[in-house]
């Protein structure tokens, strides 16, 4: 149980944290809470968590294939280690030349909120990698297996904490668009610090094999 409640905790706040940026989907979400209603805004969000859930799914299986090959394990996690550290100084400057500005909606067509939610998630290929990195370095610490529940639970926990992040844009989205520049800055400080405890975590793996 200690395991499952390491790995459910991990898994969502990577998530949520991974989606607190402002960006394209988070900043949808807010766009169809402002113009359609917070209801609509939470459908989007939804169809957002579904789509991570999606990606993370296929994440799992690239990962459990990967491990079974120790070859590729070991070069994975010298671009783990190359990657995580070049994120961790991306994020700190990111943070650093943060300036006040105003956030600029992307406009979307008229479609079902849900739907969009979606298909803006899918096209976003990039949390496949994220999470199957994720995944590895999860699975070389001992609080993730590949059994039915923890595949379940990381799935599910991917799926939380971006639903929470976008949640919180659809019903904060007044007060934060009044702290953007703080927010931003925050949010890529938080970030930075969390890529260095995956580069530390995956040298120690790394150096420890």
């Amino acid at each position: 149980m200690q395991q499952i409640l390491t790995l459910l905790f991990f898994t969502f706040g990577a998530a949520f944290l991974a989606s607190l940026p402002p960006g394209l989907l988070n900043l949808n979400a807010a766009k169809a809470s402002v113009e359609k209603g917070k209801a609509n805004g939470v459908m989007f969000g939804l169809g957002v968590a579904v789509a991570v859930m999606m990606q993370t799914y296929v994440a799992v299986r690239i990962a459990k294939y990967i491990l079974r090959n120790q070859h590729v394990v070991e070069v994975l996690l010298q671009i783990a280690i190359v990657l995580f550290f070049v994120l961790a100084i991306f994020f700190f400057i990111k943070g650093r030349k943060q300036r006040q500005r105003e956030i600029v909606l992307v406009e979307g067509k008229k479609r079902n909120s849900f739907s969009r939610g979606v298909f803006l998630a899918l096209i976003n290929l990039l949390a496949i990698p994220y999470y199957s990195g994720l995944n590895t370095v999860f699975h070389g610490q001992g609080f993730m297996t590949y059994a039915l529940e923890d595949e379940v639970v990381f799935i599910l926990a991917a799926g939380g904490g971006t639903f929470l992040a976008m949640y919180l844009y659809v019903f904060y989205f007044d007060k934060m668009e009044k702290k953007t520049s703080t927010f931003s800055k925050n949010s890529n400080y938080i970030l930075s610090a969390l890529m260095v405890l995956l580069f530390v975590i995956t040298c120690i793996r790394f150096f420890n094999r």
